[in-house]
């Protein structure tokens, strides 16, 4: 299986997964063209594209969508509210018919080879939800917008592979940062973002021996760095309740304005 970045942050989230014979993007919240220069950067075109999974309808998960579509139909898996909610917007265009799919978090499904556990998240979305996706031996997740996290989330991320985690914001800076007061509620919220520490929390939980790579994503660009983010989840491995120090594994930051390395596994 592989994983990759081409866009993640509060600007934009485009996410790239696949194996030999299947190919989808999580989310199209960047350009048309901005997708498009990352899928060619992996050696793949749009032609190449199975499908998309959509997590939920904010802007920075939707923005490229109807571009994307127009230059090829492709199956859009999301739940019936968020598909309900993206049909509304008009800066979305025509699209074509019967484009979504309608999928509920706990149902399984496949496309290709993979098979595809939606999980419900904590946003202030219709439905939103994360991934968890296996070709039958390696598994991998993207759980972004999750606000907070509990038993649930745990459950549907634990004996993964790979994990693509939201690390969106340092609290400090939120605060005392310019954002007005009743967005910076919205953000700490358990229907906002997860910060630093929670992220770092939250893997304290998940971790396990055989975990090949996490993949810190979903960062804010007004009150985050990747360095800081970086810092914070691996002090909060190595300090955490857990057996594991952060350089036991390859944590990385993925970034809003440029696409990741690939990784294959």
């Amino acid at each position: 299986m592989r994983i990759c970045s081409i866009a993640s942050g509060s600007s934009g989230n485009c996410i790239y997964v696949g194996s030999d014979n299947t190919h989808l993007l999580i989310d199209a919240g960047v350009s048309g063209k901005r997708t498009l220069e990352g899928l060619n950067s992996l050696g793949l075109s749009l032609s190449d594209i199975d499908g998309i999974l959509l997590t939920h309808e904010h802007a920075d998960h939707i923005a490229g969508l109807g571009v994307l579509l127009r230059k090829k139909e492709m199956p859009v898996y999301t739940a019936r509210e968020t598909a309900a909610e993206v049909l509304k917007l008009k800066s979305m265009g025509k699209l074509p018919p019967d484009i979504f799919v309608d999928e509920r978090p706990d149902y399984d499904f496949s496309v290709g080879d993979l098979l595809i556990h939606p999980f419900s998240t904590s946003h202030d979305a219709a439905n939103p939800m994360g991934f968890r996706i296996s070709d039958g031996r390696r598994n991998l997740a993207v759980a972004t917008d999750l606000g907070c996290y509990n038993e649930y989330i745990v459950g549907n991320l634990e004996g993964l592979d790979t994990l693509l985690v939201e690390s969106n914001h340092d609290v400090r800076m939120l605060e005392v940062g310019r954002y007005p007061w009743n967005l910076k509620q919205r953000i700490l919220s358990e229907k906002g973002h997860l910060s630093n520490e929670s992220a770092g929390q939250l893997l304290c939980r998940v971790l396990h021996d055989n975990m090949r790579h996490i993949i810190l994503g979903h960062l804010s660009q007004e009150n985050n760095y990747p360095s800081l983010a970086f810092e914070t989840v691996a002090s909060e491995i190595t300090m955490g309740e857990n057996p594991y120090r952060a350089g036991d594994f390859d944590i990385q930051v993925a970034l809003r304005d440029k696409t990741g390395d690939i990784i294959e596994w």
